[in-house]
């Protein structure tokens, strides 16, 4: 990868060799963390190949990833926040997200909350979630409670796949992942509005 986001080739490779460090639960913690503000490597590239090593652990990865996530992306919230013009904006513009950014305003003024829960979800840039949040911003009780259904669901889904698909994972996923999450969010989201409904609520 060339120009001005070669640096991200860099970070790929060392997050991939990370998952065979042996401090590789806190490496996952700390990856997991930063994801959601402002590192652009994804934490599915540690998870996946430490869940490979060690099937007994699955859950515990997806738990540590998940909580670390949840806990960062309150940091990016409050990034979004306060820094938004100053520091947030000028990042996510360097990564390549500014489109990303104004697609996830539009959601939010259309549909609020449930945005906020299938882009947690989906294989739509969290960081970018978190951050246009706070700036937003939107109901932090409704940002949390959206970000750890979203999360948890979502790592503990990788963590499953591996588990049961062992070296294949990582192929499945590539080809079926997204699309996997995008239509569990949709179904989510009927039952939501659908019980919505019913109850008149």
């Amino acid at each position: 990868m060339k120009g001005k986001l070669s640096f991200l080739n860099d970070w790929y490779e060392a997050t991939k060799r990370l998952a065979r460090h042996k401090h590789a639960e806190p490496a996952l913690f700390g990856v997991s963390f930063v994801e959601s503000s402002f590192f652009p490597i994804p934490p599915d590239l540690m998870l996946i190949p430490m869940v490979q090593a060690d099937h007994s652990k699955a859950w515990r990865y997806a738990f540590i990833c998940s909580l670390a996530s949840i806990l960062g992306g309150i940091l990016g919230y409050f990034i979004g926040m306060y820094f938004f013009d100053a520091f947030a904006q000028p990042i996510l513009e360097s990564l390549g997200k500014a489109e990303k950014m104004n697609d996830f305003r539009a959601r939010i003024a259309e549909h609020g909350g449930p945005a906020v829960f299938g882009a947690a979800l989906t294989p739509f840039p969290y960081k970018v979630i978190t951050i246009m949040s706070g700036a937003i911003p939107v109901a932090f009780s409704t940002f949390i409670a959206a970000s750890v259904i979203g999360r948890s669901i979502r790592f503990f889904l990788v963590a499953g796949v591996v588990k049961k698909f062992g070296d294949q994972a990582e192929t499945v996923m590539k080809e079926h992942f997204g699309k996997f999450t995008i239509g569990l969010f949709a179904l989510l989201i009927a039952l939501y509005y659908g019980y919505k409904y019913l109850t008149g609520h």
